[in-house]
């Protein structure tokens, strides 16, 4: 009697376990860059074996400045002072692993435009993820893009985001 309790337990645990191997997720965040960039993201990332992941994502991004007639950060020159936008993939291996978390390098490319030229772009970093129940992540991600041909060269900063599990 015993064991067929302990094959039934067994069984019932291992039904709702639902191992993280091959899982897809699409995922939003929003950060700030240095100087003066606020970065939004939408992706689409598809986790591989040991949490390595591919990443398919669509960026935007703003620079603002104080307006030259008031002297302020007015909507004017916060929405229509520098705008860029991109899609890229990145692979994501992981390098670091715990019990309800996993950090992972992010290295990858771009291409897009602004309002007047085409863009490439060269994006490092690092992502550390947080799993919640239903298989929600929680992230934060401190990034390097390297953007040929824009206004800025180099951006750098933190963007905080969440993945949603896709059925």
């Amino acid at each position: 009697m015993k064991s067929i309790m302990m094959a039934v337990a067994l069984i019932a645990t291992a039904s709702t376990i639902k191992a993280q191997t091959n899982s897809d997720r699409i995922s939003v965040g929003v950060g700030a860059l240095y100087e003066r960039g606020l970065d939004m993201t939408l992706s689409y990332e598809h986790e591989t074996k040991y949490h390595n992941a591919w990443e398919y994502f669509a960026n935007g991004y703003i620079k603002w400045d104080e307006c030259k007639s008031c002297g302020h950060v007015c909507p004017d020159s916060f929405w229509r002072n520098y705008r860029s936008y991109g899609f890229g993939i990145a692979y994501k291996p992981c390098v670091t692993r715990g019990r309800n978390h996993h950090g992972n390098l992010r290295i990858g490319a771009s291409g897009g435009s602004d309002t007047k030229d085409f863009l490439g772009g060269a994006h490092f970093g690092y992502e550390h993820n947080y799993t919640l129940r239903g298989g929600w992540k929680l992230y934060w991600q401190v990034k390097s893009d390297i953007m040929i041909k824009g206004e800025d060269l180099f951006r750098t900063g933190v963007v905080l985001g969440v993945k949603l599990p896709v059925k």
